[in-house]
């Protein structure tokens, strides 16, 4: 067996694209996961508007009925 240049242009060729492939499938799950988060990141946005929402309805419904048990309570006292 000879182990010339040839040989050496070989295995240098072969690395490179032993690099390449690994760098493509980096590459490849990189964005997976960058699609994958921003897909994350959109629910828990949702889901934090609506328990947002929730909480606000919930706030408004409260200061509405205590309006009105105040406003109930002050008309037996008025009449």
């Amino acid at each position: 067996m000879r182990s010339g240049p040839g040989s050496l242009t070989t295995a240098k060729v072969l690395a490179l694209k032993a690099t390449v492939l690994l760098l493509l499938t980096l590459l490849i799950k990189a964005r997976v996961q960058i699609v994958a988060g921003s897909a994350l990141g959109i629910a828990l946005l949702l889901l934090q508007v609506l328990v947002f929402l929730a909480v606000s309805g919930g706030l408004v419904l409260a200061a509405g009925g205590a309006a009105l048990v105040a406003s109930q309570q002050r008309r037996p006292a008025a009449a």
